[in-house]
């Protein structure tokens, strides 16, 4: 077992920057089905392990050593964890299981300690002749859960749940006319009042018979009423896009990028908000991408925009104002015959490689006009680890955005950051070395604690450590 070190670095000399690296020790992960860091409650950092048959929650303290594990208790009928909900002051496991035949949905509340607390059964489905495929998402101030499933590409059932009352806020089945999931389904959300907005792109096809548009399903379920309004792409159909609830301005937002006869190049941006009371008050615009931007992003001259490839709007940081900043990344992955004597018969599985790339952020005004847009470099290159650990984690704070990632994916390595203020000026950092520390940090599943802090697992030979970064 590695024991715990603390590790700190000085970057000089222009500015002074000082982080705290506390590592804890090895966690073997055995037959781990799945793990997840539930956040800190009371001063201890709690990773929740899912072991197939069994689940139990692990408890850090400060100085990130394990001082207390303690097995979870669910309902005894192939009991399967759908997500896991924090507040302040407890965490919420979702879940579903099996009782005489009958499908029942149920929420346990545990406190710091693990300790349950209550235990509700959210929704007794009786008998059904298939196993309903759910997803969870939470709202913005965790205080809300959206459970829902989507029965034969026909019904959408949904459940909207408070996390702190554990009370049932609604249930609704909602019909899907000529609905295909992989073709038409877009995004859902849940507000900070639980209410459900859900995002059907239609049409967005080469061949345009059909104008392309999207299609938004809202449901109140404080005053049980439906609003059900389509947003039109004005000829242009989208290459990617990123929807979120605005709970402060109370408005739809969406940041996205644009293809016109090419729906595989990207020709510019797009910024979108609705009111959802009155959804003709909408803005929408579209940011054509200039050539001096491209040729940026490319790393070579172009005379012309012919678009850009292979780019993915990971996410949107809504303003204060109403406007975003819209977050978009390079990425790819390739698949290829493995063997290296080019023969097609020498071996008989695939290679997968994952390249991410450049960064880039757009800040754009409630009006839709521009205010700035930077571009971040990396490279990053793995193969047949899902990307696992690529990409970026985003660090908020009042001031700035700290974009940190490895700068390359192998097990010595530099993690770096990009600090990104308010005027997309920015300042690239080497954080700490890898070397000797025996550290894969998997940034895309960090969680950030406070102001200041962050954790990162890192996950490597089928062994996890948890890491804490403090600044």
């Amino acid at each position: 077992m590695k024991k715990r070190g603390i590790l700190f670095l000085f970057i000089l000399p222009s500015v002074l920057f000082a982080q705290q690296i506390v590592v804890s020790e090895d966690i073997p992960l055995r037959n781990d089905a799945a793990y997840e860091l539930i956040g800190e409650l009371k001063g201890n950092m709690l990773l929740f392990r899912d072991q197939n048959f069994t689940y139990e929650v692990q408890g850090f303290n400060d100085q990130m050593r394990m001082t207390w594990t303690k097995d979870i208790e669910l309902d005894k009928r192939s009991p399967k964890v759908l997500g896991i909900a924090t507040s302040k002051e407890d965490f919420t496991v979702f879940y579903r299981f099996r009782d005489k035949g009958n499908t029942i949905l149920k929420a346990h509340k545990y406190d710091p300690a693990a300790n349950l607390i209550d235990s509700v059964t959210i929704y007794d489905f009786g008998f059904l002749f298939f196993t309903p495929g759910f997803e969870i998402i939470r709202s913005e101030d965790r205080s809300k859960a959206l459970i829902y499933y989507i029965e034969k590409q026909e019904t959408l059932r949904a459940f909207s749940y408070d996390v702190d009352s554990m009370h049932l806020l609604w249930d609704k089945s909602i019909p899907l006319e000529d609905f295909s999931y992989n073709q038409d389904f877009q995004q859902m959300m849940v507000d900070n009042a639980g209410n459900m907005h859900m995002i059907l792109s239609r049409d967005n096809f080469r061949s345009r018979r059909k104008p392309h548009h999207y299609e938004v399903i809202e449901y109140n379920g404080g005053s049980a009423q439906f609003n059900n309004y389509r947003v039109s792409m004005e000829n242009r159909l989208t290459y990617d896009v990123y929807f979120n609830y605005d709970n402060l301005n109370k408005k739809l937002v969406a940041g996205g990028l644009y293809s016109e006869k090419n729906p595989e190049r990207a020709l510019g941006l797009f910024y979108l908000n609705v009111d959802p009371k009155n959804p003709k008050d909408r803005t929408l615009k579209f940011l054509e991408f200039d050539t001096e931007f491209i040729s940026n992003v490319k790393g070579k001259e172009v005379d012309k925009n012919k678009g850009l490839t292979e780019l993915s709007v990971q996410e949107i940081v809504l303003r204060r104002d109403g406007g975003i900043l819209l977050i978009a990344e390079q990425n790819r992955h390739l698949e290829r015959l493995g063997g290296n004597s080019g023969r097609f018969y020498d071996s008989g599985r695939f290679n997968t490689d994952y390249y991410y790339d450049e960064l880039f952020v757009v800040s754009i005004h409630p009006d839709g006009q521009e205010h700035w847009k930077t571009i971040l470099h990396k490279k990053q290159y793995s193969q047949d680890d899902e990307g696992m650990y690529s990409s970026y984690f985003l660090f908020k704070t009042p001031s700035n955005l700290r974009f940190l990632f490895n700068d390359e994916i192998r097990p010595e390595n530099t993690v770096s950051e990009y600090v990104v203020n308010g005027r997309g000026d920015f300042d690239r950092n080497s954080l700490l070395s890898t070397e000797n520390l025996e550290l894969r940090l998997r940034f895309r599943d960090a969680i950030q604690v406070d102001a200041n802090r962050i954790v990162i697992p890192s996950e490597r030979r089928n062994r996890l450590k948890l890491v804490r970064l403090e600044y």
